[in-house]
């Protein structure tokens, strides 16, 4: 059997099998060291950088041990990449029959049972959604696998989805009618009988979750577990390791009841009265906790006679549902499955409204017409340990942002992963000829008034001197929509803004349109990938903190301050560093790339942590002149001019 090395090297399987296949030394050298990880059944928490080809510096390893193999990534997006693309292409190169499948969140899969009782419930209720459905339901008589991405007739967003997928509190489970053509139940045997199973890590923690309640497990028993994009993976079990009561949940509910009533008693308005009754208590609610969009303390709310009003009689309503329920149960299994989800909601509703302990954060969700309580850990290290060592295997973490500088104990910290080895590999692109860090002089303190105007004034030269080909990552929508005006004024490049369309359109106009130039926050920060010239220039406006706001960052931050830590060094920069090394990484993703990185926040250079937060950043030469940034594009990166009508 060749080594890792053998295949990824020069005049290997993967060279004569893949056009274009360029050897990498830290490819080799992460591969040799996830399988001998493997073949000891220890953990590594490696940081591969832009470029090291860490994908199939884990690929080839994981396929090489024979071993039952479990990888879970950040998005959709990359799972379905690794599925149909990344495994195929190694698995062919390497004539090894490997087995593989695909499981994803059951929100993602057709359930045949909703359909059937929603498909009754709005045909003479909604025109749009009615044509919507008889999509759906022409598209399940020819899928295989229920995916709801082959459905491409109809948007990820459409209001239908909800009504013909399953949660983990509407399934029926066993005793479902459709249970024996079930497409979760087919998607899950798939994966048992497999080799290798993609997944992402909403999957991951919900199987962990479901695990420490007792439901079971959603995932098969693996050998070893590899967590791709896992810079990620603190952030989403935040999520799975609490409490969450959502209005679309109570709403759901209404809507789940009306329909199972009709179709399978159907004898009276009583309990459809209370139904519409408890959306309209729904929405009071939500007026009762303001007109603003933002995250809140529960602590900031519960005193609210308004807020506790609306919440009381939600509870009541759920009560009365319970009781009118039950006799009914034993008449209808979808009725049955109403009525125990009333009861969580009710139990769920009392924990949050009336909170005592000091391990978890109170917090409130609202958006515009929906609302949602939360009960957070204040750390997930010990629970994310249990689940670890409880599911055994090795387990290999990765990600291209994992550091602060070379050091990867805050990971390691924040999921409490012990007794790991720990690698970084630098990426390979020649950061001190491919790039430019620009530091523009004369730039106000960012929480001055004055600052928004000079970022606009530094980055407008910038945006010149590249002809466009950039992306001007914002901290905050408001920042973004503050600036894009007056980009648009004096700027003679097209230009898209984050929110005018969906994410992946944007970003496929912005290929398509020579010199654009695109405007974007939060997600536009990672998993983007744009190569060669239309992307060769990336402006920043801030360091991105997290908003001092946030009730989960001020109960952190609280924490480790009681404990005796440096909240802002152990916990805000280290963050920053991340989120930062992420929207710096778009700019070069090959090693034809080249372009200009600008930060335009002035702490970088004048405050005593920006010194760490530069040493975490990749080796481009720092400039403070724009001379110099036009000079760059003149000589290395000239980019083509396009002229564009007036």
């Amino acid at each position: 059997m060749y080594s890792p090395k053998d295949i990824l090297g020069e005049g290997g399987a993967l060279a004569k099998h893949i056009k274009g296949f360029s050897p990498r030394l830290s490819q080799q050298q992460m591969a040799e060291k996830v399988l001998d990880v493997i073949e000891s059944g220890q953990h590594l928490i490696a940081e591969a950088g832009t470029g090291t080809g860490k994908t199939f510096a884990y690929l080839v390893p994981a396929i090489l041990s024979g071993r039952k193999t479990i990888i879970s990534t950040g998005t959709k997006n990359l799972q379905d990449q690794l599925f149909g693309r990344d495994l195929p292409l190694i698995r062919d190169a390497l004539t090894v029959p490997v087995s593989v499948a695909l499981l994803k969140g059951r929100s993602n899969y057709l359930c045949l049972h909703r359909l059937r009782v929603h498909e009754e419930e709005i045909k003479h209720s909604n025109h749009q959604q009615w044509k919507d459905i008889q999509i759906v339901q022409k598209w399940s008589a020819l899928t295989r696998g229920g995916d709801l991405a082959e459905c491409n007739q109809l948007s990820e967003s459409n209001s239908i989805w909800p009504m013909v997928t399953s949660t983990v509190d509407n399934c029926l489970g066993q005793d479902c009618d459709d249970f024996q053509n079930c497409f979760l139940t087919q998607a899950r045997r798939e994966a048992q009988a497999a080799d290798i199973v993609v997944i992402n890590h909403h999957l991951l923690l919900a199987d962990m979750a479901l695990r420490d309640e007792g439901h079971g497990e959603l995932l098969p028993k693996a050998d070893v577990y590899i967590i791709d994009e896992a810079h990620q993976l603190s952030e989403v079990a935040n999520g799975f390791f609490g409490q969450r009561l959502s209005s679309f949940q109570l709403t759901e509910l209404a809507n789940d009841i009306r329909a199972e009533y009709r179709k399978d008693i159907n004898e009276s308005d009583d309990l459809l009265v209370q139904t519409d009754k408890l959306e309209t208590l729904v929405k009071t609610a939500r007026l009762a906790l303001g007109t603003r969009v933002s995250r809140q303390s529960w602590q900031q709310l519960q005193n609210i006679e308004q807020v506790n009003d609306a919440l009381a009689n939600i509870m009541d309503l759920l009560e009365s549902l319970i009781q009118s329920l039950e006799p009914l149960c034993e008449r209808s299994k979808g009725l049955e499955n109403c009525h125990n989800r009333a009861v969580e909601l009710t139990s769920r509703l009392s924990l949050l409204r009336n909170f005592t302990d000091k391990e978890n954060i109170y917090w409130l969700d609202a958006h515009r017409r929906s609302f949602s309580l939360h009960r957070t850990p204040l750390q997930i290290d010990e629970v994310f340990h249990q689940h670890q060592e409880s599911m055994g295997g090795s387990w290999i973490f990765t990600s291209a942002t994992l550091a602060i500088g070379e050091d990867l104990n805050y990971f390691a910290r924040q999921l409490g992963i012990a007794k790991a080895q720990s690698y970084c590999w630098a990426s390979p692109f020649d950061f001190r000829s491919q790039a430019l860090l620009y530091l523009p002089n004369h730039m106000p303190e960012p929480n001055t008034p004055q600052y928004t105007d000079a970022f606009i004034d530094a980055a407008l030269p910038v945006l010149q001197a590249s002809r466009g080909r950039a992306f001007v990552l914002f901290t905050s929508h408001r920042a973004m929509e503050a600036c894009a005006p007056s980009f648009e004024a004096r700027l003679d490049y097209p230009i898209f803004k984050q929110g005018d369309a969906p994410r992946d359109q944007l970003l496929n106009r912005f290929r398509e349109t020579p010199n654009a130039i695109l405007l974007g926050c939060q997600s536009f920060w990672e998993g983007v990938d744009v190569r060669g010239e239309a992307l060769s220039c990336v402006i920043i406006d801030k360091l991105p903190f997290a908003s001092p706001d946030d009730p989960i960052l001020q109960a952190r931050l609280a924490m480790l301050k009681d404990r005796g830590g440096n909240p802002f060094m152990d916990y805000q920069v280290p963050q920053a560093v991340i989120t930062l090394k992420q929207g710096v990484g778009r700019l070069i993703r090959d090693y034809n790339d080249s372009g200009v990185i600008m930060i335009a926040d002035p702490r970088l250079l004048k405050k005593f942590y920006g010194k760490r937060i530069l040493k975490s950043l990749p080796p481009a030469p720092i400039v403070r002149s724009i001379d110099e940034v036009r000079n760059f594009y003149t000589v290395v990166n000239p980019g083509t001019e396009v002229m564009l009508e007036s």
